[in-house]
């Protein structure tokens, strides 16, 4: 895999301050130094061990600190820079960097707090270095470590595998690039995991559980949620926290947290939302390790509840505690050495595989009834609400290793940080089926854009991109979801796409077959024939018979089976039949589709093979269990090795750009832009009068197109602003004038080119999200662009598999193999220009709008025609490679 990242940086610089957790899933507080941290760092300095200030200034040390907090303390700047971190509002580490005037590196130093070894403080700060660096052009951070200094030299070289580290004299040079690399983000996504599952682990298995808002009275969201803790055997103490209250449903009531005496892991909160806040406080003069807020009143109810809800969040992260929620319906966690049932839904289902997180409420508890009621075993749920804290990139992280959990489903409203999402449930999904229902897939909010690029992105394109690109199984309803993931949980993933399908119901075979077309399956021949029909009279012998004898075929990947029963049936003996032929078919998922039996069963055997009311949805879950093993077997695929790009030029020219104002750009500007990434472009000349067309003309030599230079005018075609084909100057001086009045600008620009015969008709563009990142399209170009809609989209990083299956992916992907007897264009090429224009739109993020259409394809080559682009200054932005939690809005 390609390690090589561009160092220009794509995201904001890191000038705000940011909650992390250390690796012992602690909060700590990341930020830039402020002068008033002078007292704060003097004291770190004075507090620190005679061995840590030798290993910091290979002296003794003390007579230093006044310079260094001097120095520390100096305004920020690009050639000096320092972040801190504080525990409880408590600064416990420092580190920093600066870099010699024209120098491409910069010399680092860390220190942290005796007392706070161990918990990763370093790395924290050294990434957040690195990551900063990277803004600033630094292409490395060096710093000299002495040999006995084991800690340090563990910290830089768990910083990146691409360390470099020079020895001289018992002192070790260590370099370390701060280009992005995927080795290292690794590495990152690895610690992050760590800590996240520490951090959530009083949350989601706790050992002790305290109800706060317990009330005496049934019905009251307190105290249902301590009945519910009750009647499903929480394995831990649980304490009902009222202070008007001695009892609560039979348990002794405390009138505070602190009051407790005991630890308490999680508290689980249902007091109106004013009283919140003191409770917060509360739990963190108690120590508690996590929270789910119940009480509604916060950021859905307007800026006041937003403002209350930030409050919130800084509160318990101050304490260190994790908060789910508010406005939320609370988590359940079945493991039986757990059996955590925090919330006030009256369904909880079964132990089993599937993890569920909900940002709805209401969602949450259709799911729980659908699952109860159908026998879905799940591992954990857990309720959202406003995602003030814990989101879904956290769950994501802790499932990663959770060994209960064998697959996730996810309902989502919003993302709040898309880019991390990507990353986080790709790698999740390569071990564990990643499910999701996305809400609000209206194309209502369709982009307003002048480019065909922007104008085909609908919200909802990105959201399907980023799913594909991850791996996550996106299904239209909750029901769907469920029928997947039971399948998902129980079976073994398909090796292919082949259906076998066997049953005694003749039509219900041939619907079955008709449903697997659609759901991307296909019903081949096999040895005993496919679909098999056995007839009303079957038996439960020939029915396993057949179902054994297709699993050991090789000719099917899957295999549905259907009985419909009748009164001369043996329904039993059937059951009996179907579980035990699955079961002893462990390499072939298998689902049953039941038909007028009573009493119907979720599942059968020892596996559980799901057992489905219709064939149609045991085929649709097939499909989506075939398309994600189909993924799974693939390789991710690298980013291709561009070494002729050159981002610096490119920085150049767009900070000039912006500077100036940004918006449209001129051709000139444009085609220099995209040579610096060797994205070929036709040759173009502006010309501004007639007698300038003409000479421009005949210095590129006949034919030549004319057409309007306005970057701002679309569907130039339809509005006559194009002329083709032109053989002489007074073709040329007929074609300007007729631009010129249809235009109504007597000095309106034109573009003179070459005329360019031939090759299919492609677009490519790039538009750019704030919370998604930019997207790279490709589709058929010049007027099929609106009229086919054929177009595929990729997020970025665009790799070399992500290239390929894009123009694979198109329907009209036949017209680049050589369709009906016409040539092959360079795919090879075609592959290489998505690749360029990936690079491009990740180093420079103020590509708004880009649209290379048409760009005509050719056997031999691959040329750009016409190239708009619209360039803008890019706000704060979720930044997908930090380590780092949602900040409070």
């Amino acid at each position: 895999m390609s390690t090589g990242r561009s160092a220009v940086v794509t995201t904001t610089p890191l000038t705000q301050a940011h909650d992390a957790l250390a690796a012992d899933g602690r909060v700590v507080r990341i930020r830039p130094v402020e002068p008033q941290d002078a007292t704060a760092l003097r004291a770190l300095y004075d507090n620190a061990g005679d061995h840590s200030l030798y290993l910091r200034f290979f002296t003794s040390g003390r007579g230093q600190i006044d310079a260094e907090v001097r120095r520390l303390t100096r305004p920020a700047a690009p050639d000096h820079r320092v972040v801190v971190a504080l525990d409880a509002n408590r600064l416990i580490g420092v580190a920093s960097y600066e870099r010699g005037e024209g120098e491409p590196f910069a010399d680092f130093a860390v220190l942290i707090a005796d007392a706070h070894h161990g918990r990763g403080i370093g790395t924290l700060l050294l990434e957040h270095l690195v990551r900063q660096a990277r803004g600033d052009g630094i292409r490395e951070l060096a710093g000299d470590i002495l040999v006995a200094n084991g800690t340090m030299l563990r910290v830089a070289r768990d910083l990146t595998p691409g360390m470099l580290v020079q020895e001289h004299a018992g002192v070790m040079r260590v370099l370390i690039p701060t280009a992005a690399d995927d080795r290292a983000q690794a590495l990152i996504d690895l610690r992050e995991r760590s800590a996240e599952r520490k951090a959530l682990h009083p949350l989601l298995a706790p050992a002790s559980v305290a109800v706060v808002g317990a009330s005496r009275t049934p019905g009251g969201v307190g105290h249902e949620v301590l009945c519910n803790l009750i009647e499903h055997g929480f394995t831990g103490p649980v304490y009902p926290v009222n202070p008007n209250a001695d009892q609560v449903a039979g348990l002794t009531a405390y009138p505070s947290l602190a009051a407790v005496g005991a630890p308490v892991d999680l508290a689980i909160i249902a007091v109106p939302a004013p009283a919140v806040a003191a409770v917060l406080a509360d739990a963190g003069q108690a120590r508690v390790g996590a929270a789910v807020v119940l009480s509604s009143g916060f950021a859905e109810a307007g800026p006041d509840g937003a403002a209350a809800q930030a409050a919130l969040v800084r509160a318990a992260r101050s304490h260190g505690i994790r908060l789910v929620g508010p406005n939320c319906l609370g988590v359940l966690n079945t493991d039986p050495t757990v059996r955590l049932a925090a919330t006030f839904a009256t369904a909880v289902p079964p132990a089993g595989g599937l993890a569920i997180a909900s940002q709805s409420g209401a969602v949450g508890i259709a799911v729980l009834d659908h699952a109860t009621r159908a026998g879905i075993g799940v591992s954990q749920f857990v309720s959202l609400g406003n995602k003030a804290d814990v989101s879904g990139n956290d769950l994501l992280a802790y499932w990663y290793d959770d060994p209960t959990t064998r697959a996730v489903a996810l309902y989502l409203e919003s993302f709040g940080n898309p880019r991390k999402f990507a990353r986080i449930a790709r790698a999740l999904a390569r071990r564990k089926p990643v499910l999701a229902v996305k809400g609000g897939r209206s194309v209502g909010g369709r982009r307003a854009g002048t480019s065909h690029t922007a104008a085909a992105t609908a919200p909802d394109v990105a959201v399907d991109t980023l799913f594909a690109q991850a791996g996550v199984i996106r299904t239209d309803t909750l029901g769907e979801l469920l029928d997947a993931a039971r399948l998902l949980v129980s079976q073994p993933p398909p090796a292919g796409n082949r259906l076998g399908i066997v049953g005694n119901a003749g039509g219900v075979n041939v619907l079955a077959a008709d449903a697997a077309d659609a759901a991307g399956l296909v019903v081949p021949e096999t040895t005993v024939g496919n679909p098999v029909d056995l007839g009303a009279a079957a038996t439960p012998a020939a029915l396993a018979d057949t179902v054994a004898r297709l699993a050991a075929s090789g000719d099917v990947d899957a295999i549905l089976a259907i009985f419909a029963a009748t009164r001369a049936n043996d329904v039993p003996g059937m059951l009996a039949a179907l579980g035990t032929a699955a079961d002893a078919a462990p390499d072939v998922p298998v689902t049953v589709v039941l038909l007028g039996v009573p009493d119907t069963p979720s599942h059968l055997g020892q596996r559980a093979t799901p057992v489905y009311p219709l064939p149609e949805r045991a085929v649709r879950a097939l499909g989506h269990a075939a398309r994600y093993a189909a993924w799974r077997r693939e390789p991710l695929g690298r980013r291709p090795d561009l070494y002729d790009v050159d981002p610096a030029r490119a920085r150049v020219l767009v900070d000039r750009a912006i500077a100036a104002g940004g918006g449209w750009q001129p051709p000139g500007l444009v085609t220099d832009l995209l040579a610096g990434y060797g994205i070929r472009t036709v040759d173009t000349v502006v010309a501004r009068g007639r007698d300038d067309a003409v000479a421009a003309a005949t210095r590129l030599g006949y034919p030549v197109v004319v057409k309007a230079a306005d970057p701002t005018i679309t569907h130039k075609t339809d509005r006559h602003l194009v002329r083709l084909d032109l053989a002489d100057s007074g073709a040329v001086r007929d074609a300007y004038l007729a631009i010129r009045a249809t235009l109504g600008d007597p000095r309106a620009p034109v573009a003179v080119q070459p005329m360019r015969h031939g090759g299919v008709e492609l677009a490519v563009g790039v538009v750019h999200d704030p919370l998604f990142g930019s997207l790279v399209m490709l589709g058929l170009g010049g007027i099929h662009t609106e009229l086919l809609g054929d177009r595929a989209f990729r997020l970025l990083p665009v790799t070399d598999l992500d290239a390929r299956r894009m123009w694979q992916g198109l329907r009209g992907s036949p017209l680049l193999t050589g369709y009906r007897g016409a040539p092959a264009v360079a795919t090879a090429a075609l592959e290489d220009l998505l690749a360029r224009v990936g690079r491009l739109a990740e180093d420079v993020p103020e590509i708004a709008e880009l649209d290379l259409n048409p760009v005509l394809a050719f056997p031999n080559e691959v040329v750009a025609v016409d190239a708009k682009l619209r360039l803008a200054t890019v706000g704060a932005e979720p930044d997908p490679d930090l380590r780092a939690l949602r900040e409070p809005a």
